[in-house]
């Protein structure tokens, strides 16, 4: 009997492992597969062999192409990348978390302030990224009449004497990307919220503590399986940021200034997308397991420290 039921499962489950077999594994082991082929062709599918050359161009400044793949991926992708990482990631947790706290001490209207801070997670990355070009434009952008400048360039040059900053050009995709990821964090950390024991806040309440001492010692605790799950999704996606810089950059993915030159915001995935446009898919897929290392990495240590730090 209970074999006949465990083919029951597999039959249930048939469809969901065909898909993902066909769109998942098959491209991931092919990925590693061309990663190791020298001259891959994508449209006729030859190559001259096998080689590491590939990881070699992209990891070091000494392969035929003169270290040119090295300098897109190491001094401009991958720092552009760790940096959106680093800076988006912490922002947008703190910030989704205490206006998942604000929601839900709201008694009143409270379902529809949920749904107009949620509204933006299901409108389009690409179209959201041309608005806040907009917002950031340098004539007639509302960013620079809200701070008080004058033809301050945040995304391109349009003429005007004062040139694309990278720090700037950095602010605006970091200012975006924090904005597009607050409503899924602030639905989680709702969720988690709502699922604390009242009792709790009672028991701190009798006690007289001050609401920062409950939020340190309670709250923030019993979200931490929530603050996790955010930490390592928000970690993948930044390393996967792609959509952001092309809705406010364009195909180039660079803030260009006449004078300078220059100033890309190109991440790992955007060179990776570049090279596989440019039929270079054996460089873009030994980048791409060059990333998936990385991520790998981060996610190891934060499954580490979470051993101790979070409470279920």
């Amino acid at each position: 009997m209970e074999s006949k039921n465990n083919w029951k499962a597999w039959l249930y489950l048939a469809p969901v492992l065909i898909l993902l077999a066909v769109f998942t594994f098959y491209p991931i082991i092919n990925t590693v597969y061309v990663s190791f082929l020298k001259d891959y062709n994508y449209m006729r599918g030859t190559h001259s062999g096998f080689t590491f050359e590939n990881y070699v161009a992209v990891l070091t400044p000494y392969s035929e192409l003169g270290g040119a793949m090295f300098n897109d991926v190491m001094k401009t992708a991958l720092p552009n990348t760790l940096l959106i990482t680093i800076i988006t990631v912490p922002l947008s947790i703190i910030i989704s978390m205490l206006i998942a706290l604000g929601l839900n001490s709201i008694k009143v209207l409270k379902k529809l302030f949920q749904t107009v801070f949620f509204m933006p997670y299901v409108t389009n990355a690409i179209a959201i990224g041309m608005v806040f070009s907009v917002i950031f434009s340098t004539d007639y952008g509302i960013f620079n009449n809200l701070i008080g400048a004058q033809h301050l360039s945040w995304i391109y040059r349009t003429g005007q004497s004062d040139p694309v900053n990278y720090w700037r050009a950095l602010f605006a995709i970091c200012f975006y990307i924090v904005w597009h990821s607050l409503p899924y964090k602030i639905l989680i950390f709702l969720g988690g919220l709502q699922n604390i024991d009242a009792q709790y806040y009672d028991a701190a309440k009798i006690d007289s503590a001050p609401k920062w001492k409950t939020a340190l010692r309670i709250t923030v605790p019993l979200l931490s399986p929530q603050i996790l799950y955010m930490m390592i999704t928000s970690f993948i996606g930044s390393f996967k940021e792609y959509n952001s810089v092309i809705g406010l950059f364009g195909a180039k993915g660079g803030a260009f200034d006449a004078n300078t030159g220059p100033s890309s915001m190109q991440t790992m995935v955007f060179f990776i997308y570049d090279q596989v446009a440019k039929n270079n898919v054996h460089y873009a897929s030994a980048a791409s397991l060059f990333l998936l290392v990385i991520i790998m990495i981060f996610t190891l240590v934060q499954n580490q420290v979470s051993k101790k730090r979070v409470h279920y």
